[in-house]
């Protein structure tokens, strides 16, 4: 359990593994969210997939009765876009990545092009082939900065793991020559836009998730109190080995999401 007393006045949730696998919504998942919107506690809904538009994520939840709409969601595709637009307004960007990365990208106020980029933006492509790869290698050997919206290796699908976005990313850190700035969890740089989206500071907010790699090392990179749930990727079996290959232990530890109810209505507004 906790080590220490923090204010909880705001949740950056976690989604996949958190709040559903796949398609399947976890146990109590529509009960904790419907508690935290009558309570009017803050949340914000965070996720490291950039493929999927607000809307789109939002749909998803409300089609396994969870309550959900666009303005509740945090996609690393939005906050990548954020960060360029903030380093260089309007910057011309070549991007590698689906729909909703190519709509956070445009709705940033930047330009996509396909000659002489500014910035390479690179999130999961499932139409990704050898000719992007070689633009995208040229552009960055040119000088274009590169941009990962996260670093996951592996993507959990309906048909078990495939290749993540991390994947595509290593790709072109080896050919480029160059490390990505990486805006997903476990960067810190998705949570401060997170943050600033929910309109409350690190201080009294906590980071929900069930991976310690990503969502609890996020938290503590962000300086936000953590919850781990064991709903998802980490379990009592290999808490362990997760804890000393992430090198960040949770403030709380919570068995199922009922429980995290439970913690959550006791500690909010302390």
């Amino acid at each position: 359990m906790t080590t220490k007393q923090r204010t909880m006045s705001g949740l950056l949730i976690d989604l996949d593994g958190t709040i559903y696998h796949g398609s399947k919504r976890i146990e109590h998942a529509d009960k904790l969210i419907s508690e935290l919107r009558d309570s009017g506690l803050a949340y914000k809904y965070v996720t490291n997939n950039s493929s999927a538009t607000p809307e789109e994520v939002a749909d998803r939840l409300r089609s396994m009765g969870i309550l959900a709409e666009a303005d509740d969601v945090c996609t690393s595709a939005q906050a990548a876009a954020s960060y360029i637009a903030e380093q260089s307004p309007g910057a011309s960007v070549f991007v590698i990545g689906e729909k909703g990365l190519r709509e956070a990208v445009s709705e940033a106020g930047l330009t996509i092009t396909e000659d002489k980029p500014d910035y390479v933006l690179q999130g999961i492509d499932r139409a990704f082939n050898y000719t992007r790869l070689a633009m995208a290698v040229r552009y960055i050997l040119e000088g274009a900065t590169s941009i990962m919206t996260n670093p996951d290796l592996l993507l959990p699908t309906e048909n078990g793991l495939q290749p993540g976005a991390g994947s595509i990313g290593a790709m072109l850190a080896a050919a480029g020559g160059k490390q990505p700035v990486i805006i997903g969890k476990p960067s810190p740089i998705l949570m401060n836009y997170s943050l600033n989206r929910l309109g409350q500071s690190a201080e009294e907010t906590w980071v929900i998730g069930d991976n310690i790699a990503t969502d609890i090392a996020a938290g503590h990179a962000s300086d936000c109190g953590t919850i781990l749930v064991l709903t998802g990727l980490t379990n009592r079996d290999n808490y362990d080995y997760y804890a000393e290959k992430a090198g960040c232990k949770p403030d709380v530890i919570c068995e199922q999401l009922d429980e995290l109810r439970s913690y959550i209505s006791t500690h909010r507004g302390i």
